[in-house]
């Protein structure tokens, strides 16, 4: 078979069977797969939403041929045997971050509307991990050859700690090659370190502050942010994005509506936790011990690019480093803001350390670093690359856009050899009304998703050419 033969065959089996994947999609949607480890007991290791999501794709992939197995809740894979037991891998996730406050959808189902399926996960990871398993069965219906056994894993913790490919990788030895659709076509070749923090102030004596809730990850620029605060309304200014409201008793609610983005392209967001924190600056709404803690956050959320806390840096791949702050609370007295960077290998994760260690300690604060992920590379020129980047490029007809590197961390970056790989074309735009990752009203075109099957059908054939 040729490259149209292939793509002629993907497309009768989008038209006899599209409805079907959707329907995959949406029996995992509905599953509110969300870490919760104080829930979790023998086969949860991440809580029983994860262990349940992993059991119904484990399913799923039973269902269309695939031999499945299920690792005690913490990852499970699903094998299509080829001609030899070495693998070609594809690795997706079914844990999701929180719904968070702003859906006009239902967050735990799939809505069709004007061509895109709306919900939590329909983006990230669900709605590709669903479309590639469907690929991959797609080529097994083919009269093609297949030298390797096809190995879809699918992880259970990938929106935290990524514990489930630590468990994978101490069981069983790697595939040859292996790819994940859960970030942007055309391929990801190499992705920035990962380091998230956490900022906690000194316990604060006769707090201005009452209550300051931002942000529902650590790993997103906050879109919603709220504090309560002592002070009189009705002498406070306007501002845009906030609203200010008297909330009896000498207190004040003030609500910020930023914008929500993922914490590799904060650019793309605006932080409303910094539209909190500089309106309480400018309007004296703390005390001494709270101004100095909200003075080093401001540092923190007002530049992406780590400028504000002494971490800038960038390197010829990678380029600068970003930093968001994700979320902010008061925990037992004491303000607690976490933070997320991506960063390149012009610096280290000690560097980090030190600069937010001396930010934290000059205020009698403490600097926690709560994750840590080096750097992963494989060059640009490499075959398996190169498949993936002409897939695309012969399925779309586009030649502009090339391998890139990201600062997301995906599962690519935990195994030996491997790349992300769609879905997103993030030059398309959508609706106002369709959200992003990790925002409110998720959502994913159906037309990106058969676009993506038709190019994971041809990559697949073709990787199975080579001699991995």
């Amino acid at each position: 078979m040729n490259r149209e033969d292939i793509i002629a065959a993907a497309d009768a089996y989008l038209d006899e069977h599209w409805d079907d994947v959707v329907a995959d999609i949406a029996k995992l949607v509905e599953i509110p797969s969300i870490e919760d480890l104080a829930a979790a007991g023998l086969g949860e290791p991440y809580g029983p939403g994860p262990a349940k999501a992993l059991a119904k794709a484990l399913e799923i992939a039973e269902s269309h041929g695939f031999a499945a197995t299920n690792c005690d809740g913490h990852v499970g894979f699903a094998d299509l045997a080829g001609e030899t037991d070495t693998q070609l891998g594809i690795i997706g996730h079914v844990d999701v971050v929180p719904a968070g406050p702003g859906w006009s959808f239902e967050p735990f189902a799939v809505t069709r509307k004007d061509g895109f399926l709306m919900g939590r996960g329909c983006l990230d990871d669900k709605g590709p991990s669903v479309t590639a398993l469907h690929a991959a069965k797609c080529l097994a219906g083919m009269d093609v050859p297949r030298p390797y056994t096809i190995r879809f894993i699918f992880g259970a913790n990938e929106e935290t700690s990524m514990a489930d490919v630590v468990y994978y990788r101490e069981h069983y030895a790697d595939p040859a090659f292996i790819f994940t659709p859960d970030a942007d076509f055309p391929v990801c070749y190499g992705e920035k370190g990962g380091y998230d923090g956490c900022i906690t102030s000194p316990a604060i004596i006769d707090p201005v502050i009452l209550e300051f809730d931002g942000g529902g990850a650590t790993n997103a620029v906050p879109g919603r942010a709220t504090a309560l605060v002592r002070g009189d309304a009705s002498k406070l200014p306007p501002a845009e994005r906030l609203t200010i409201a008297d909330a009896g008793d000498g207190l004040i609610r003030i609500t910020a509506e930023g914008v929500n983005a993922h914490a590799a392209w904060p650019e793309r967001g605006i932080s409303a936790i910094k539209l909190i924190v500089d309106y309480l600056l400018e309007n004296g709404l703390c005390n001494e011990q709270e101004r100095e803690f909200l003075e080093l956050d401001q540092k923190l959320v007002s530049y992406t690019d780590g400028s504000g806390v002494g971490i800038a840096s960038a390197d010829e791949y990678f380029g600068p480093l970003t930093v968001v702050g994700g979320t902010i609370h008061i925990v037992e007295g004491r303000l607690v803001q976490t933070m997320d960077s991506r960063w390149p290998t012009s610096i280290t994760a000690d560097e980090i350390t030190a600069a937010m260690t001396k930010l934290t300690d000059a205020i009698g604060g403490t600097f926690e670093n709560t994750l840590l992920m080096v750097p992963f590379l494989v060059k640009p020129d490499d075959k398996e690359i190169q498949v993936l980047q002409d897939a695309f490029q012969y399925v779309t007809g586009d030649t502009e856009h090339k391998p890139f590197t990201i600062g997301g961390g995906t599962y690519a970056r935990e195994f030996s050899k491997g790349a992300s790989f769609g879905v997103n074309m993030p030059w398309i735009e959508n609706p106002d009304w369709v959200g992003g990752e990790h925002g409110p009203d998720e959502g994913v075109s159906e037309e990106l998703l058969k676009t993506s099957f038709r190019i994971y059908v041809l990559a697949l054939y073709e990787l199975m050419q080579l001699d991995l």
